[in-house]
């Protein structure tokens, strides 16, 4: 069974940086693509940066310019790190994998990341 966990969200001052992490169980990480979004309050879910598993990446235009999506292969993890945080990056953040030929993300339980001023 797959299993999806992530960390590293929280409280973070507007201007700063966070990095996420998004640890993967149960699946032959290393051929699968991997995905977070985001869920704000209010809005529509968005995405915020794709990687596939070749390693190349995708960014939400929300995002392109202040984010780096990276794997470890090794270590079945993704990590994604937001630079130049904005209050509207307020959301909670939600990893996604991808097996290779399916459609579908199976998506896991998110981590809130809040922004102040």
């Amino acid at each position: 069974q797959v299993q999806l966990v992530e960390s590293g969200g929280g409280s973070v001052q507007a201007g700063g940086s966070l990095r996420l992490s998004c640890v993967a169980s149960g699946i032959m990480f290393s051929i699968t693509d991997m995905a977070w979004d985001r869920q704000a309050p209010g809005k529509q879910r968005e995405l915020v940066a794709l990687i596939n598993s070749g390693g190349r990446t995708t960014y939400g235009g929300s995002v392109k310019g202040r984010t780096t999506l990276s794997r470890d292969n090794a270590k079945n993890t993704v990590y994604l790190e937001i630079d130049r945080l904005k209050l509207e990056d307020t959301a909670v953040y939600l990893c996604g994998i991808r097996r290779p030929g399916e459609s579908q993300y199976i998506w896991g339980q998110g981590t809130q990341v809040t922004v102040s001023s």
